[in-house]
C-alpha cells in the first residue's frame, strides 16, 4: 500500500515529466552556435536570440524523445505522451524567449516565473489533448510543480558553474 501510494504521488509524476525536464534541460550541454532564428527578426527584435540554437533545440527534442522512447519500452508509459511533453517543453521554452525579446528583455535575464515553468505548463498543455487518464493526480502535480522550481535552479546553478551558462538562473 504504501509503495503504491509512492508510486502514484512521487514516482509516476516524475516519469510523466521526466521527457520534458529532459528536454528543457538538454540544450545547455549542447548548445551551438547557430541560432534557431538564423539572426531574423520580427517588429525590428531578434525572434528568439543567440541562446536559442539550431543543435540545442535538436538535442531537446532527442533527448525528450529518447526518455519517451525508454519509458515506453521499460514501463509502457506512452511514446505519444512523451512526444507531446517534449515538444511542449520546447515549445514553451522557445515561446518565453519569443515573448522576452518583444518585451526588450535582454538574452540570458531572468523573468520569473516564466523562465521556471513555462515550458512545463506547455507541455502539460500539448499533453493534454491526449487525455487527463494520463496525469498525475492534483497532489502527483504539486510535486511536479516544486520540483520542477527546485530542480531548476539547481541545475542552473550547477550550468552556471561548470561555464555552461553565463547567468545562474
Amino acid at each position: 500500500m504504501v509503495t503504491n501510494l509512492l508510486y502514484s504521488l512521487i514516482f509516476y509524476p516524475i516519469l510523466f515529466i521526466l521527457p520534458a525536464w529532459v528536454a528543457n534541460g538538454t540544450p545547455v550541454l549542447f548548445a551551438g552556435r547557430m541560432p534557431l532564428d538564423l539572426g531574423g527578426r520580427l517588429w525590428g527584435k531578434r525572434i528568439f536570440g543567440d541562446h536559442k540554437t539550431v543543435r540545442g533545440t535538436a538535442a531537446g527534442i532527442a533527448g525528450g524523445i529518447v526518455v519517451a522512447g525508454l519509458e515506453y519500452s521499460l514501463i509502457g508509459v506512452p511514446l505519444a505522451l512523451g512526444a507531446a511533453l517534449t515538444t511542449g517543453a520546447i515549445a514553451g521554452d522557445l515561446f518565453g524567449s519569443f515573448v522576452k525579446r518583444r518585451a526588450g528583455a535582454k538574452e540570458g535575464s531572468n523573468v520569473p516565473i516564466m523562465d521556471q515553468y513555462l515550458f512545463f505548463i506547455f507541455a502539460l498543455l500539448f499533453a493534454l489533448p491526449l487525455g487527463l487518464s494520463y496525469f498525475p493526480s492534483l497532489i502527483g502535480l504539486v510535486v511536479i510543480v516544486v520540483l520542477t522550481g527546485v530542480l531548476h535552479r539547481l541545475t542552473n546553478v550547477a550550468a552556471h558553474r561548470a561555464r555552461l551558462k553565463d547567468v545562474p538562473w
